[in-house]
């Protein structure tokens, strides 16, 4: 059943941030989408249990939405994983990085503590924006 809840929220954040990405600017859904007053689903505070938590949902996050048909590449996956880290008051990082040869490409993950919680993409991209 818990799989289930966290399959729901994540498909709800899906959404959620899909809308934001269609009438907002990055950092404005940025904003948006991290909750300013109190956690909704609190953690202890514990550092250890909150980085072990960011993992979890990272992977849950790109299991649940790699069958999803549409764009949910990694600016997406990242936003949703933002989402749900802010609900549960674990502050995190939105890194887009670039890689300017042989071809230029964008990638962004999520990093909590200066550890990434999705693919990094590789020490090739460069760090463009923090969020």
């Amino acid at each position: 059943m818990a799989k289930a809840r966290l399959a729901v929220e994540i498909l709800a954040a899906y959404v959620r941030v899909r809308r934001q990405l269609a009438s907002r600017s990055l950092p404005a859904a940025v904003e948006t989408l991290r909750p300013r007053d109190r956690a909704t689903i609190p953690l202890s505070g514990d550092d250890q249990a909150e980085r072990i938590a960011g993992a979890r949902l990272g992977h849950a996050v790109g299991r649940t939405l790699a069958p999803l048909p549409g764009d949910n590449r990694c600016l997406v996956r990242s936003l949703v994983l933002t989402t749900l880290l802010a609900r549960r008051g674990i502050s995190s990082s939105l890194i887009v990085g670039v890689r300017s040869g042989p071809e230029f490409l964008a990638h962004a993950w999520v990093e909590r503590k200066g550890v990434a919680l999705l693919d990094p993409g590789g020490p090739e991209f460069g760090r463009l924006l923090e969020l």
